[in-house]
């Protein structure tokens, strides 16, 4: 479906960017897996290049330091679910059947893999739910988001309060639903894997039916409307 898809980012994130050489594929490869195994904290630049068997200087020659590759990495999560969305939304005319089609993919993005050998989407999943927020719940935010470096999850934000208004035109408070649903969507999955007192649902292995049908109930209810059209 996707075979040869680049994933457009703030140029600002890196200094030579990686999807165009080998060696930088490798850094997002192995970055996402080795982040994934001992977490954001333990991860450093050394361990990377060991895990790569390449230097370190290798890895700073296309990020400046491990938070802006986290940016990069959660960047590119949120390109590749705007982009399941356009693709699988394409042609729908119901704002009812879009919305369903939007919750699927935040929820279930990690299953739809677009043969791009150097990105493992179900591992940078399991990333974005357990690192995700690390990457904008900073004290630099500010000065980082003028920079532009949030604008991947403003547009895919907008995307879906854009079809939360076409649904329903007086409703008040679209953007603020529509990050909500990204937001539940990995907060409660982490809950159900690690505090599952803290929700309702509950994760089995890659299944998030529970996931997807709570943002369903949520959502629909929210906005008076039926969720079956």
């Amino acid at each position: 479906m996707a075979i040869g898809i680049k994933i457009s980012l703030n140029d600002k994130l890196y200094l030579r960017d990686p999807q165009g050489s080998k060696l930088g594929q490798k850094i997002i490869k192995h970055s996402i897996l080795l982040i994934d195994e001992i977490g954001f904290e333990a991860f450093n630049f050394k361990k990377l290049a060991i895990r790569m068997e390449s230097t370190e200087a290798s890895v700073y020659r296309y990020f400046e330091n491990k938070h802006l590759l986290l940016i990069y990495l959660v960047s590119w999560y949120w390109e590749w679910v705007s982009y399941l969305i356009d693709i699988n939304t394409m042609n729908i005319e119901l704002p009812e059947r879009k919305l369903k089609i939007i919750i699927e993919n935040l929820v279930n993005a990690s299953k739809d893999n677009p043969s791009i050998e150097y990105v493992n989407e179900s591992v940078l999943h399991r990333v974005i739910i357990a690192e995700g927020t690390k990457a904008y719940h900073t004290k630099e935010v500010d000065k980082e988001n003028t920079y532009g470096f949030f604008l991947n999850y403003k547009n895919l934000s907008a995307k879906v309060a854009d079809v939360i208004t076409e649904l329903k035109p007086n409703f008040p408070y679209p953007h603020a639903l529509a990050s909500n649903l990204f937001e539940m969507a990995n907060n409660h999955t982490y809950f159900a894997q690690h505090l599952p007192k803290l929700t309702d649902v509950h994760v089995k292995g890659d299944n998030y039916s529970e996931v997807k049908n709570m943002l369903e109930y949520f959502a629909f209810t929210l906005l008076g409307c039926d969720a079956e059209k």
